[in-house]
């Protein structure tokens, strides 16, 4: 009875999307050799953007095919980050991109818009308290769920304007550490998806500790998901988030194709 009940919620699924009722959008920004990827300070190792090198196109080196030699670091553009790219998340089992429970892709999605106050301050900060008020108007975040934090970041078209960087460093929204502990131990989210260039501010590498929410979400076993685009495509809530990294053996992340599901 569950295996036919589990094949008519499947099929009815199969049906809703094919008659419309149900949207797919597309939450990826175009990845290329002018994605951006994040500035590190000149004593650290940087990551690489992409590099797009052909192997062949329909020529003598293949008569019949195109395809192409990729090369980036595994945080570029829309990416995943797994537990073990932070330190906090090191020792956690099943802490890589090949080891994760792929239903841990899937969640719910909960789209807390805060693009008005970013309009204002770059450098906004999400509290729990903002999570709270976001709670007493669209209902208590599910566990199991991704939560998305609308900026409008994603409108910043070039390089200069997205990462924003000053003589100070960059300046972009993010987690108060005690939001990002509220969110992970709270909530108990699937992890949280932001449209900049990571999942800290700017600002967060002069905070105590440094970047909060790579150390708490990371260091509870949660994810992160970057560089998002089209969020205010999404309602507050009933959407359903599919981010699913590449099977990367010992991966501490991946570009990723996001898709949201919603009600047309």
């Amino acid at each position: 009875m569950a295996n036919e009940q589990s094949s008519d919620i499947l099929s009815q699924f199969v049906a809703e999307l094919a008659a419309g009722r149900i949207r797919v959008v597309d939450l990826t920004t175009p990845l290329e050799p002018a994605t951006p990827v994040i500035d590190l300070p000149p004593m650290f190792a940087p990551s690489p953007g992409l590099s797009v090198t052909e192997i062949s196109r329909y020529n003598d080196a293949g008569p019949a095919w195109y395809w192409n030699i990729l090369h980036l670091g595994e945080h570029t553009g829309t990416h995943f980050d797994a537990p073990i790219h932070w330190v906090t998340g090191k020792e956690l089992p099943d802490n890589t991109t090949d080891t994760i429970p792929p239903r841990k892709f899937i969640g719910p999605a909960c789209v807390i818009d805060v693009a008005a106050d970013v309009a204002q301050n770059p450098d906004f900060l999400l509290t729990p308290e903002r999570v709270q008020e976001w709670e007493a108007t669209h209902g208590r975040i599910p566990a199991g769920a991704w939560v998305l934090l609308r900026t409008g970041w994603s409108a910043r078209t070039s390089r200069a304007e997205f990462l924003n960087a000053g003589a100070d460093g960059a300046h972009s929204p993010g987690f108060a550490k005690a939001c990002s502990e509220f969110l992970a131990r709270e909530r108990d989210v699937l992890g949280v998806g932001v449209e900049t260039v990571g999942t800290d501010a700017g600002q967060a590498g002069t905070f105590d500790p440094p970047f909060p929410n790579h150390s708490t979400m990371h260091g509870a076993g949660k994810f992160g998901i970057t560089s998002l685009i089209n969020l205010d495509q999404l309602p507050p809530t009933g959407a359903v988030v599919i981010a699913a990294p590449l099977k990367i053996v010992g991966g501490s992340g991946s570009p990723l194709r996001v898709l949201a599901l919603t009600p047309a």
